[in-house]
């Protein structure tokens, strides 16, 4: 990654001017490789003499100055220049022959380009959806999917080792209420058509065991055959009821109790969170001797750190659970695992249709599942609208757009890209035998024997503005992947896609593939498109997106 070798340069550029005396000892910060705004600036820039400068005492464009003089004093290709504007910004210019030689790199990698290899690799659990087993997913609840699905993905292209869970609320107030309302009785909540059919397949008097029962059927016969239909695959589905019947419960009350972190006030029994940062301190088991959610909770995650082992949890939760965020922190960091866990709240989604809020649901109006949406448009459409914000950012899901099947739709717009290269490989096969070399080439190098080539392309001959730019998005891959993994701002990857897409249709339009005039030429443009290839491919497969051969 050239970023990794960008920072190499400035560290041994740093140490060196060290072991001369020309600036202090001292432990180096990290250094930040970031892609200026403005091409003027360069591909790539650092601000590590504004770290440091403080430290050395001296300005940072004096700093920006010898790391450009000692770095620019080392004979190497990655760069073609650097410069050092006010006020002490040291940004690169990656060189042609750089760029030209990722393409051989990128072909020989394949699927495994933007693959991560960190020198210890963290076991992390991501749990999303999570949604109450009351009734079928809805559109508003089912957006963690696609979000906890491709974070997953790209922790796991990082090098860690995932499991994707779902933790099944089957145990609480809930159920109770789901009970209530599949006996249809006087405190019956949940109504719809899943509610009649719930009625007259459960037997039974009791409202807690008949929610229970419902709660089965639901996650069995409707949210598991959702989320397959979304593409997702869980390695874990937990019941919140296990928790309860092992006793698990009680023993992380035991462990908070010993700990000397429970008390009792009116009648209930509080932990007190306010020890490790809480603004207030939570109940655990209430007057009338019922466990709360955060009691579960805390025990789940006990069994998440304690028993499986893992390094990093991440929750994935609707914005409607912030109030639950500091009460768990807490208990997490009461049972020794502080800083293991990271909370992700995704804000809510909206669908419209001509600027209108649409109501597609036959349950009176009150929800859109996110089966009657998927009947609409599709897995890949879902997916990359609702990863196209950030967690943050409120979800205006616009159907109108969502069904077009021209360039405006972009998932439509970067699929194309792919079918429209898939198009150009099938196309340079089925030449004459003046293309002989060339179409055996893109033959090879798709069945993974290129490298048994005897003539392999002169990507020398890749000169032209929007073939290096293409390369230049090419390269992005695997920085895209290390910063996701370190920040999950998913929203980062349908925007590569839509840039890398963008990149390819320039390209193509700039620069003649296949030309009988010039074979060589021809075959460096090929390798080049394949290696496009590649990295869409990649980069669709991380959204769990299909890439269509034709369109």
């Amino acid at each position: 990654m050239v970023r990794d070798e960008l920072r190499n340069l400035i560290y041994d550029a740093l140490k060196s001017l060290q072991g001369k005396g020309l600036l202090p000892a001292f432990e180096l910060p990290e250094i930040r490789i970031e892609r200026p705004e403005i091409s003027l600036h360069g591909d790539y820039s650092s601000n590590i003499a504004f770290e440091i400068a403080k430290t050395v005492k001296k300005s940072p464009m004096e700093i920006a100055n010898q790391i450009e003089n000692k770095i620019s004093s080392i004979k190497n290709i990655i760069f073609e220049k650097i410069e050092v504007p006010q006020p002490g910004f040291v940004n690169f210019f990656i060189s042609k022959e750089y760029l030209q030689k990722q393409t051989g790199d990128i072909l020989r990698e394949k699927e495994e380009y933007g693959q991560l290899r960190p020198k210890k690799s963290e076991k992390v659990q991501v749990e999303f959806i999570s949604a109450n087993p009351t009734g079928p997913l809805t559109v508003g609840n089912a957006r963690g999917g696609p979000f906890g699905d491709v974070l997953a993905n790209i922790l796991e292209k990082a090098g860690a080792k995932v499991e994707r869970a779902y933790y099944v609320n089957d145990f609480g107030a809930q159920i109770l209420t789901l009970g209530h309302s599949v006996l249809k009785d006087s405190e019956a909540a949940y109504r719809g058509d899943y509610i009649d059919y719930l009625n007259k397949k459960i037997k039974g008097n009791d409202a807690f065991e008949v929610g229970q029962k419902a709660a089965k059927i639901i996650i069995n016969e409707m949210v598991k055959k959702t989320v397959r239909r979304m593409g997702i695959k869980y390695d874990e589905w937990f019941s919140e009821g296990t928790l309860h019947k092992s006793g698990a419960v009680d023993k992380a009350l035991d462990f908070l109790k010993g700990k000397k972190l429970l008390y009792e006030n009116e009648g209930a029994v509080w932990f007190k969170s306010t020890d490790f940062g809480d603004i207030r301190d939570r109940v655990v088991v209430t007057q009338d001797k019922r466990k709360t959610y955060l009691a579960g909770d805390i025990a789940y995650h006990r069994y998440k750190f304690e028993e499986k082992k893992f390094d990093k949890v991440i929750n994935i939760w609707g914005a409607d659970h912030h109030g639950d965020v500091p009460g768990l922190r807490a208990g997490i960091a009461a049972l020794g695992h502080k800083g293991k866990l990271d909370i992700i709240l995704l804000q809510f989604v909206t669908l419209l249709e001509q600027g209108e809020k649409v109501k597609m649901s036959k349950r009176e109006g009150k929800y859109v599942t996110m089966d009657e949406l998927l009947k609409e448009v599709g897995s890949d459409v879902i997916r990359f609208f609702f990863l196209q914000k950030s967690a943050d950012t409120h979800l205006n899901f616009d159907l109108s757009l969502a069904k077009e099947q021209s360039e405006k739709n972009p998932v439509f717009y970067v699929q194309y890209a792919y079918a429209r290269i898939s198009s150009i490989l099938r196309k340079s096969k089925g030449k004459s035998p003046a293309f002989a070399k060339t179409s055996s080439f893109a033959k090879a190098s798709e069945d993974r024997s290129a490298g048994k080539q005897k003539s392999k392309p002169n990507f020398g001959l890749l000169k032209e503005e929007a073939e290096l730019d293409l390369v230049r998005q090419l390269i992005r891959f695997p920085e895209i992947i290390e910063d996701t993994a370190k920040d999950y701002q998913v929203q980062r990857i349908p925007g590569y896609a839509l840039e890398l897409a963008a990149a390819f249709h320039h390209f193509y339009t700039k620069c003649r593939v296949i030309d009988e005039s010039d074979q060589e030429l021809s075959k460096a443009r090929l390798a080049l498109v394949l290696a496009a290839k590649i990295v869409l491919k990649n980069t669709l497969s991380s959204l769990g997106i299909s890439a269509p051969e034709k369109m």
